[in-house]
C-alpha cells in the first residue's frame, strides 16, 4: 500500500478554505480532514471525533510532554493541537490527510514533515474578503475590522507554501485544489509503488 501525502491548508478567515476542503473530501475518497485536539468545552450540535477531540487540560498536557502534537497553539484560553500518532497511522493507511491550520501551525508541521504539501487559499480582494465576513452576520463591526487585520498579517506568510490558489470563483478554485492532489499522486515513486505489478509485467 502507497503511504498517503499530507496536506496544510492555511488561509484567511473568510477566504473558503472550510467550503474548499469539504466539497474536495467529499468528491475524493482518499482525503480526509484532520481533527483536532481542543481543551475548550463542546458547543451545542458539536460531535466529539467530528468536529474535535474534547480533550482535558492534564490529557492535552501529557500529550505535549509525549511530542504527540505536529503543532500545537494556545487560542484565549484554551489549546487546540493535531495528533501526530493518528496523523502517521492515517497517513501509513494510504489516506491522504488535510490539516486546516493557520501559518504559524504549518511552520510547526513543516519542520516535523518536511514531506508534507502546503497550500495557502487567497481571496480575490480584500473588498471581497471584508464583504464574506459582513455576510456571516455573525460578528460586529468592531470583530469584522479585527479579523480584517488578522487576515492580512496571515496572508503575508502566503510566500512560505508550497501552492497558492485564489479563491475568485468557488468552482474553479475547487479545480485547482483537486489538480494539486491527481498531480501529487501521479509522482512516479507513488505510481510506482502502486502499479508495481503491472510495471513488473509490461517489462518483463
Amino acid at each position: 500500500m502507497t503511504k498517503g501525502t499530507l496536506y496544510i491548508i492555511s488561509a484567511p478567515s473568510g477566504a473558503g478554505k472550510t467550503s474548499l476542503v469539504k466539497a474536495l473530501i467529499g468528491q475524493d475518497p482518499l482525503a480526509c480532514v484532520s481533527v483536532s485536539h481542543t481543551t475548550r468545552a463542546s458547543r451545542p450540535g458539536e460531535v466529539e471525533g467530528m468536529d474535535y477531540h474534547f480533550t482535558n487540560h492534564g490529557t492535552f498536557e501529557r500529550m505535549i510532554a509525549d511530542s504527540d502534537f505536529l503543532e500545537h497553539a494556545q487560542v484565549f484560553t484554551n489549546l487546540y493541537g493535531t495528533s501526530r500518532s493518528w496523523v502517521e497511522a492515517t497517513l501509513a493507511g494510504g489516506k491522504d490527510v488535510i490539516l486546516e491550520i493557520d501559518w504559524q501551525g504549518a511552520q510547526q508541521v513543516r519542520t516535523l514533515m518536511p514531506e508534507s504539501v502546503s497550500i495557502f487559499i487567497l481571496p480575490p480582494s480584500r473588498e471581497a474578503l471584508q464583504q464574506r465576513l459582513n455576510n456571516r452576520g455573525q460578528d460586529s463591526a468592531a470583530i469584522i475590522d479585527q479579523r480584517m487585520a488578522e487576515a492580512v498579517n496571515e496572508m503575508s506568510h502566503y510566500h512560505q507554501f508550497n501552492y497558492l490558489v485564489i479563491n475568485d470563483g468557488f468552482d474553479q478554485a475547487l479545480l485547482e485544489l483537486q489538480a494539486i492532489f491527481v498531480a501529487k499522486r501521479q509522482q512516479i515513486e507513488r505510481q510506482r509503488l502502486q502499479h508495481r505489478q503491472l510495471i513488473e509485467r509490461l517489462l518483463a
